[in-house]
């Protein structure tokens, strides 16, 4: 979801928590859920914006199917649902029967409370497979269970201005590794004058995006610190370099990077598969001006793809009626026509593999001049990597933002500006720096 891009406030309200006691949190993990137990009553779900509104729209289809059923879906709004969730969590009162968590929050969520969630395992048994597996990940505990169910996937990609390209003779299909787009980048420049990539510096969310590309996160998944690690140099660097040539366009907050698109500042976005909706809806007169490519990898036939947003459907062990809870979940999340459905209506691209095989990821686009853009999606979301998250994922953050900021802009050695982020955030949690081969 583009919600992602505003994570401050979450990230605040979890980063308080990290230091408080947990008594509040149930002593064991919920009732253990049956795929096929008979339900009725009614439940509360927790959502915002168009994860809500497909909430809603297939509550109703829910109902007719199990007569008896209720199903109150409350849109709470973006702005304070991890205030109010991480409230709940740590008084376990307060919360309903179904929330919506984004999946970069739902690794803290488990860590800070890892009995407050129902395990999920039981609804879906052997079809967990069938889920996009770096979502698995993100949703499970060190000891198995699945404390939450992968809604949608952020699967990246490479937006490519098309006339920018064609005027610097530049092939988009070419760009191979990150080193050709760089290449490529200095030809268009050099053509039209716009730079590469706009990006705001200051969050660090092209480091994380291009760090995962390559298999690792912030954290090993033993918990130490990996910001010293080769590939974590490496995707500074590229950052460094890109700046350096004069080809990142370094704007403010999510609504910095729609106006530099919409007004045509940058050749490339590379982006997740959601940049779709703004691009078609807040910039129609784009179109048939982008084209979609695989996200250029760091060695040939490397790893074209990685993450950006995302979320789950989660069920505190507080629940009312928990039974319930579970089969509304699996009719949602586990079901091919209702992911294609919430595709289709909404915009939310499926974490569920076998919605990927429905004609519509497989339809010609209009707005990018018929390309089967979507296809290119379905095929790169089994590959994104899988990271490891940790309960201090959102203290870290903000470190490893300023070591983007220190190298990129103050032309500090990104080795050395690592280094030392590692070192702040061992001070700060706690955690050792990991040993580099």
């Amino acid at each position: 979801m583009p919600k992602a891009m505003k994570l401050a406030a979450p990230l605040l309200a979890l980063a308080l928590l990290s230091g408080c006691a947990t008594g509040g949190v149930p002593s064991a993990a919920g009732t253990k859920l049956s795929s096929d137990a008979a339900v009725s009553g009614q439940i509360t779900v927790w959502s915002w914006d168009v994860a809500a509104t497909a909430l809603k729209r297939l509550s109703k289809e829910y109902t007719k199917e199990h007569p008896g059923t209720t199903i109150n879906v409350v849109d709470i709004g973006y702005d304070n649902a991890y205030d109010k969730m991480s409230v709940g969590l740590q008084a376990n009162s307060g919360l309903p029967d179904v929330i919506t968590v984004e999946t970069d929050h739902m690794p803290a969520y488990i860590h800070q409370f890892p009995k407050a969630f129902t395990d999920l395992k039981p609804l879906i048994g052997a079809d967990e497979a069938q889920f996009d597996p770096s979502k698995i990940s993100a949703s499970s505990s060190a000891d198995g269970k699945l404390l939450s169910m992968p809604w949608d996937s952020g699967t990246v990609a490479l937006y490519v201005r098309t006339d920018y390209f064609k005027a610097a003779g530049v092939d988009p299909s070419k760009l191979a590794t990150w080193d050709d787009l760089i290449t490529a980048g200095e030809e268009v420049k050099a053509a039209t004058g716009h730079a590469l990539i706009s990006t705001d510096l200051s969050t660090g969310s092209l480091f994380q995006m291009l760090l995962q590309q390559q298999g690792q996160g912030i954290f090993t998944p033993d918990g130490a610190i990996n910001l010293t690690s080769a590939a974590a140099v490496k995707a500074l660097a590229l950052i460094k370099t890109m700046n350096d040539k004069g080809l990142l366009d370094n704007v403010k907050d999510w609504d910095g990077r729609v106006t530099a698109t919409k007004n045509g500042k940058s050749a490339v976005m590379p982006e997740a598969v959601w940049w779709i909706g703004t691009l078609t809806g807040e910039m129609p007169e784009l179109a048939n001006k982008i084209t979609v490519v695989p996200l250029p990898a760091f060695t040939a036939g490397g790893t074209q793809t990685s993450n950006d947003g995302g979320s789950t459907l989660a069920i505190p062990t507080q629940a009312k009626n928990p039974q319930l809870a579970g089969s509304f979940v699996k009719f949602m999340l586990a079901n091919k026509d209702n992911q294609v459905s919430m595709m289709k209506d909404e915009g939310l691209f499926p974490s569920y593999l076998p919605a990927l095989d429905a004609p519509l990821f497989h339809a010609p686009q209009a707005y990018f001049g018929g390309e089967k853009v979507y296809e290119l999606f379905a095929a790169q979301t089994p590959k994104i990597p899988s990271i490891t998250y940790t309960s201090d994922n959102a203290k870290a953050g903000d470190t490893v933002s300023s070591a983007v900021v220190a190298a990129v802009l103050n032309h500090q050695d990104p080795a050395a500006a690592l280094k030392s982020a590692a070192e702040q955030i061992a001070t700060a949690t706690g955690r050792k720096i990991a040993q580099q081969p």
